[in-house]
């Protein structure tokens, strides 16, 4: 959920769905849960915060397993659609990409209409992500943010890794997003990604059945 991306269409829908999803984060928090926040390539913004320390001094555990980007498994799951396997740079509608992906990148923090609180961590290395779980003794892990079809799944401590470490995750699947420009709509695409999650990697919930109220929809979503 970074706080800006070389896609417009991208960087759009971050900022719609961020205040719900923020929402959500300040309820699980008050009923006790630890919130990790995880802005890949962006915790340098919170060198000094208390969150950031918390992920750093967490003890270091032996990992059961190596951790790493974790791409497509061919034992476990077969491959997306070709537009959700290889987006590409751009996630709009238009007739031709909105961008070019590459250095410089435009993101430097987690967008701030998500509160990071005191308790709470920082991290995006799969390592500490570990750490802050073994430590707490938590196997029950919902993931939220985006995208499913990249960051969600492939990460070092995404929805794969988590698995791998012998977690229990579960994907929140109304607060998160697909990246691709396959014509057939980013609905389309992140009910495939979810009912993939689904079917080879972990169960999913809607922020409703975590906290109540109504789940989130993007604004026109069919």
């Amino acid at each position: 959920m970074w706080d800006a991306h070389h896609c417009v269409s991208a960087a759009r829908r971050v900022t719609e769905m961020a205040p719900h999803l923020n929402g959500v984060v300040a309820r699980l928090r008050e009923q006790g849960a630890l919130i990790v926040h995880a802005p890949g390539g962006c915790v340098a913004f919170y060198r000094g915060t208390p969150a950031r320390a918390r992920a750093q001094e967490a003890p270091r555990w032996p990992a059961p397993v190596g951790i790493d980007w974790n791409e497509r498994n061919p034992e476990r799951e077969p491959r997306l659609p070709p537009a959700l396997a290889d987006p590409g740079p751009c996630s709009c509608d238009s007739a031709a990409p909105c961008c070019t992906a590459g250095p410089p990148y435009p993101w430097a923090r987690q967008i701030a209409t998500i509160d990071v609180a005191p308790e709470d961590a920082v991290s995006d290395d799969g390592q500490e992500v570990f750490n802050l779980l073994e430590q707490r003794g938590i196997a029950d892990v919902v993931v939220m943010g985006v995208h499913t079809n990249i960051c969600v799944l492939g990460r070092p401590y995404g929805i794969r890794q988590l698995v791998y470490f012998g977690k229990r995750p579960r994907l929140c699947r109304d607060l998160t997003d697909s990246f691709h420009r396959d014509p057939r709509g980013h609905v389309w695409g992140t009910e495939r990604v979810v009912a993939h999650i689904e079917r080879y990697w972990c169960p999913t919930v809607t922020s409703d059945q975590l906290v109540g109220g109504a789940p989130f929809t993007f604004r026109g979503a069919e």
